[in-house]
């Protein structure tokens, strides 16, 4: 079901759009989620991929882990936590493939941008 958001978009400008948001609570919850910290990861090379839905299990399951070594990637309910330390350039774990793989919608943003975000929305400043 789409949002008010996409609805309003698709109404002013005659396309559909994907749209995924958080709340700021949700934001907060993310900043404070991300696996690849607790395991000393550089945040330059941290990334998340916020869901429009949460995948299955099953869908979960499928993906492989194996894809685009060194990366890894962590998913948590509505978000996949991404470890890249070459960088998101150069990695096979793209929106394209979750998007294909979970059946969801998704879209990427670095972790800096995640911290801003949570700045953003009033969540005290994060020590990363």
């Amino acid at each position: 079901m789409p949002s008010q958001i996409a609805i309003a978009i698709a109404e002013r400008f005659g396309f559909h759009a994907p749209i995924v948001t958080r709340t700021a609570a949700e934001i907060g919850e993310v900043a404070q989620s991300n696996p690849f910290l607790r395991d000393g990861a550089a945040p330059a090379t941290l990334h998340v991929a916020f869901l429009a839905a949460t995948p299955s299990a099953a869908r979960v399951g499928a993906l492989d882990p194996d894809r685009s070594p060194p990366d890894t990637f962590a998913v948590r309910g509505r978000e996949v936590y991404l470890h890249c330390p070459h960088g998101l350039a150069r990695t096979k774990l793209t929106t394209d493939y979750f998007d294909r793989k979970l059946g969801t919608t998704g879209t990427v943003r670095t972790w800096r941008t995640v911290l801003k975000l949570l700045e953003l929305t009033g969540g005290a400043p994060h020590p990363y």
